[in-house]
């Protein structure tokens, strides 16, 4: 058993009992974007999303799989590339390996990268050994002409090593059973102890175990060792061993990786990289696929809406006569089917085509390990504005959720650019605002049938081009005024290129993105639109609470370009960006109730009717992309930072923004008369 305050030494600690059965406590660690996230589902079963660039895994995730009647609960640290470093995921990595002891380390190590991953290995060789060694993506280094022999690495480290490519599910059966023999101590590793004989460490007499420790706690054991010369020599001492690490992982890796064989004739992910990251080239390439990907939803996702909402509405009428030969109350039928099913049937049959067409080309892209050259090439406008080029990460993770993308800004490690990357995060479209901005580009700036929707696809390219400039302009004023400060500097990985595997993209991202901010949108439509039947009911004195709301807006609306029903969809809909135009459709009828339609054109129709045009049109787009952020975000924000100041400042920063930018934009117009 290990003595308190003791590393490097054999865990004996017992598994737990589940159901009268052993559990096996199993770490999974590793550099980031070696597909350890991969091998986590794989095993696991679990729905986690997985992404092809560095820093995605913030927090741990946990799990559990079953092999041979026991079952092993398997932790997914987070990717860290030491465990001496004090970014989050360095710290987390560390507590949990010195508190929690787990049975098994399985580290996973990328196969065309072996030395850089080697260095993590190497310092977690010093913290146990009971580690196990997957070498990951075996396909995709052989496709580079790279072979890592596997039976000589693991005679360079002493511990077992296996080969395996997680997202084609191979290798999997030998590693589970490597697991269970360390496991169970049929296969007992012996680490070879990191720097060989005659070494720096019998040269000063430190014991091995200290240097173990030093690596979690820093250089007190080492400056208590060395004793009477201070910190000075702990560093030095300190910076000596992570040289001889480096020293010893280049060493390894030369002895273990044969390179050049079948090497391909051209490197094609240099090509790429080339081409997607040149200054030259990177941008119109990056603008060009956002705008193919935009125009595949714009023109594929129109007739399946008419469809949707010609079936969704015909329900609609055969529940309205059923209700009315039951005997239900006219006001109950109008609340559930006018306001809660009506509602409910404008998100899906909207939402659902656009949302089921454009993930899954978003998650190819990611999946293909386009996502990070474009990061890549935002870095040195985010380091321009005085932020850090992590920003560039986390604000493209919220083009999925604005949610999403506040919890990833953990990866940032200064608390100040930190909340800079927390507070500029909702300037890019989400899930929730996509739909919105793709239905009103179609209605009112893709009308012209010779350019079959590339009108629309450039005008939402631009949008999304005018969020990532408006998140840099207001990065760059906080980092010169309320959070002043030096920019840290990063390294960027970028990840090699994968072939997608098509069948999970198109099953992972309808169902983790697609149905899941679908079903999000439907439970918040249901009662939003049952609460907003309520509201445009008139009251005693003829008027309905939503249109005594709306006058009171109207004049903040008209001075915007817009009316106050619209301001008014914005805020009830502040539970979720979805049901902004649903909420306001709802309002605009003086039946109390959500209008039917067939097809976009009658949908355009009913807008024109109320007095919209393309700058209405352009107003609203305008203050959707940048306006407050949805109740889930806020609510995340509060959690992120500990602070309501902050979460109010996130509140009224965007929202100003929305106002000065749509305001500047509607009074432009009105000067030149177009």
């Amino acid at each position: 058993m290990r003595k308190e305050g003791q590393l490097g030494v054999e865990n004996l600690n017992p598994p737990k009992e589940v159901a009268g059965r052993k559990e096996w406590l199993i770490a999974l660690a590793g550099n980031p974007n070696t597909g350890k996230t991969t091998l986590f589902n794989a095993l696991t079963g679990l729905n986690q999303h997985t992404g092809n660039w560095p820093g995605k895994t913030v927090v741990r995730a946990e799990g559990f799989y079953w092999y041979r009647g026991q079952r092993y609960r398997l932790i997914d640290l987070p990717g860290t590339y030491s465990l001496l470093a004090n970014s989050p995921e360095e710290e987390i990595t560390r507590a949990f390996l010195y508190n929690a002891q787990p049975q098994v380390t399985v580290v996973v190590a990328d196969a065309s990268a072996l030395e850089r991953n080697l260095n993590l290995i190497l310092q977690l060789m010093s913290v146990t050994p009971r580690l196990v060694v997957a070498v990951n993506l075996v396909d995709e280094a052989q496709r580079r002409g790279i072979e890592v022999d596997a039976k000589r690495l693991s005679q360079e480290l002493g511990v077992p090593v296996v080969a395996i490519s997680a997202r084609w599910r191979k290798g999997l059966d030998a590693l589970q059973e490597v697991i269970r023999q360390v496991a169970e101590g049929e296969l007992r590793p012996r680490p070879k102890w990191l720097f060989g004989e005659g070494n720096l460490i019998e040269e000063k007499r430190l014991p091995e175990n200290l240097v173990a420790e030093d690596l979690f706690q820093g250089q007190e054991g080492l400056a208590a060792f060395t004793g009477r010369s201070g910190v000075s020599e702990a560093d030095a001492t300190r910076e000596r061993v992570v040289q001889m690490i480096f020293e010893r992982a280049a060493t390894i890796a030369q002895a273990s990786v044969v390179s050049g064989r079948n090497k391909p004739k051209r490197d094609w992910d240099r090509f790429l990289d080339d081409l997607l990251t040149s200054p030259w080239t990177g941008y119109p390439v990056m603008l060009a696929l956002l705008g193919i990907v935009f125009w595949i939803t714009l023109v594929g996702a129109n007739y399946p809406s008419e469809i949707l909402a010609s079936g969704l509405f015909w329900l609609e009428d055969r529940l309205w006569a059923l209700f009315s030969v039951v005997g239900m109350p006219a006001w109950f039928s109008g609340f559930l089917i006018h306001g809660a099913y009506r509602s409910l049937a404008w998100v899906v049959s909207v939402m659902l085509p656009p949302m089921a067409i454009f993930f899954p080309l978003f998650a190819l892209l990611e999946d293909l390990g386009f996502l990070p050259r474009v990061a890549f090439n935002l870095d040195h406008f985010f380091k321009c504005a005085g932020s850090h080029g992590k920003q560039a990460l986390t604000m493209s993770m919220g083009f999925g959720c604005n949610a999403a993308g506040v919890v990833s800004c953990r990866i940032i490690d200064s608390p100040r650019e930190r909340l800079i990357a927390v507070l500029t995060n909702n300037f890019v479209p989400c899930n929730g605002r996509f739909p919105l901005l793709i239905t009103l580009a179609a209605l009112f700036f893709g009308q012209n049938p010779g350019q079959k929707g590339w009108e629309a696809a450039a005008l939402v390219v631009g949008l999304v081009l005018l969020g990532i400039v408006v998140t840099l302009f207001v990065s760059w004023l906080l980092a010169h005024t309320l959070l002043r400060g030096i920019p840290a500097s990063f390294a960027l990985e970028l990840p090699p290129f994968r072939r997608p595997d098509f069948g999970r993209i198109l099953i992972r991202s309808f169902l983790d993105r697609t149905v899941f901010v679908l079903a999000r949108a439907a439970v918040v439509a249901a009662p939003a639109g049952a609460l907003t039947w309520l509201l445009a009911q008139p009251g005693p004195g003829g008027e309905s609470c939503l249109r005594l709301l709306a006058g009171w807006l109207e004049p903040l609306g008209r001075s915007l370009g817009m009316d106050g029903f619209i301001l008014s969809a914005f805020l009830l809909g502040l539970p979720a960006n979805e049901i902004v135009l649903p909420i306001l459709l709802m309002g605009y009828s003086s039946a109390g109730m959500l209008v039917e339609f067939g097809s976009r054109e009658e949908l355009h129709l009913l807008l024109v009717g109320h007095g919209w045009t393309w700058v209405t049109a352009m107003a609203v787009m305008l203050f959707s992309l940048l306006h407050f952020p949805c109740a889930t975000t806020l609510w995340t924000i509060k959690k992120e930072t500990g602070s309501w100041k902050w979460t109010v400042v996130a509140a009224l920063l965007p929202t100003t923004v929305a106002v000065l930018v749509t305001f500047t934009f509607t009074t432009l117009v009105r000067l030149w008369g177009v």
